[in-house]
C-alpha cells in the first residue's frame, strides 16, 4: 500500500499519483524523488563520496563482514520474507547482497541524495529505487522487511524514522538496523561521516520498543576489533585539516584479511547463540506484532 507524503491517504495501484490530493512526486536522475527539497546534500552522507566509497566497500573488511551479518539475520529471522525496503541503500552495496542471497524478494531502495542511486541501480537492476525522506515513508503496511543499516545515526530525529518504519512494515514482519555504538568511540570519523549520534544498546533497545516493535535478537558487533578500533579512534579525536573520512577503508591487503577472518570467527558465535556486550556496532532484529 502506498502513502501520499501530502495528505497521507494510503491508495494502491501502479501509479504513485494521489487520488485524493493528485500529488505525485518529482524525478531526479530518473527515479521518484519524494523530498526533493533535500536532494543538495545537506543530510545523510556526503554525496561527494559516493564515487569513492562504491569502488572500495566491496574490498573492505567491515563491509563484507556486515553484509554477511545481515544475510544471516534475514536468513534466521525474516527466512519467509518475500519484499524489503532498504532505507539509506548509499550506493546498493547491502541491497546487492540481499539480492544475491534472495533472488526471489521484490527489493526497494531508499536514499535521500540521490546520487547514490545510480550506483544502486548498477548494482541491482531490478530494485525499486526512490529519493526520500525517512520520516516519510510513502508506504503503509506494504514490505516483510524494512533495513536501515548504518542510517539512523545520520538523522536527528531518529524516533520518527522508528514509526515510519512500522508503519512502512507489515504486520507480523519486522525490521533489521545496525547502528554504530559506543559514545567513547566518537572522534573526527563521526563528525565527517555527519553522524548525530553513537548509541548506546539501552538508547537504541528503548527507541525500538517505544515505536511499537518487539525485538528478538540484539548483538554488538565488532566485538573483537574493539580494541584497536578505540586506539584508532583516540587517534582521530581531534580536529584535522586534510582528514580523509575514507582512509579507514584503505588497507593493506594482509591486514584486510585478519579483520576478516576476525568477524568471521565473530559471526559464527553470533549464529551459535552468543551475544556481545560491547562492540563498535550493534544489531538489532525486531518484529511489529500482528493487529488485534
Amino acid at each position: 500500500m502506498k502513502r501520499c507524503v501530502r495528505c497521507a491517504t494510503p491508495f494502491s495501484g501502479q501509479e504513485w499519483r494521489c487520488p485524493a490530493c493528485g500529488y505525485a512526486p518529482d524525478r531526479i536522475g530518473g527515479f521518484p524523488a519524494f523530498a526533493p527539497e533535500l536532494a543538495g546534500g545537506g543530510e545523510g552522507f556526503d554525496p561527494a563520496l559516493f564515487s569513492e566509497l562504491a569502488r572500495l566497500e566491496a574490498r573492505n573488511f567491515w563491509f563484507r563482514a556486515r553484509n554477511r551479518l545481515i544475510v544471516w539475520a534475514l536468513k534466521r529471522f525474516f527466512d519467509g520474507a518475500q519484499s524489503l525496503l532498504e532505507i539509506g541503500c548509499g550506493t546498493g552495496f547491502v541491497l546487492s547482497g540481499i539480492a544475491a542471497a534472495f533472488p526471489n524478494v521484490r527489493l526497494a531502495g531508499s536514499e535521500v541524495n540521490p546520487e547514490g542511486l545510480g550506483f544502486a541501480a548498477s548494482r541491482v537492476a531490478s530494485a525499486r529505487l526512490m529519493q526520500m525522506d525517512a520520516r516519510r515513508i510513502p508506504f503503509e503496511a506494504e514490505f516483510d522487511v524494512v533495513g536501515a543499516f548504518d542510517v539512523i545515526e545520520h538523522i536527528d530525529d531518529d524516533r520518527t524514522v522508528l514509526r515510519e518504519m512500522h508503519r512502512a512494515v507489515k504486520p507480523g514482519g519486522g525490521i533489521l538496523l545496525t547502528v554504530p555504538q559506543h559514545r567513547f568511540l566518537w572522534s573526527e570519523y563521526d563528525v565527517r561521516a555527519r553522524h548525530v549520534r553513537r548509541y548506546t544498546a539501552d538508547e537504541l533497545r528503548g527507541k525500538v520498543l517505544e515505536a511499537g516493535f518487539r525485538i528478538v535478537r540484539m548483538t554488538s558487533f565488532v566485538a573483537l576489533l574493539l580494541p584497536l578500533m578505540l586506539l584508532s579512534r583516540l587517534a582521530k579525536r581531534a580536529p584535522r585539516d586534510g582528514y580523509d573520512p575514507l582512509a579507514e577503508l584503505r588497507l593493506a591487503a594482509g591486514l584486510n584479511a585478519f579483520f576478516e577472518a576476525a568477524l568471521a570467527f565473530e559471526r559464527g558465535l553470533i549464529r551459535a547463540g552468543a551475544t556481545f556486550p560491547a562492540g563498535g556496532s550493534l544489531l538489532v532484529v525486531a518484529r511489529r506484532p500482528l493487529d488485534r
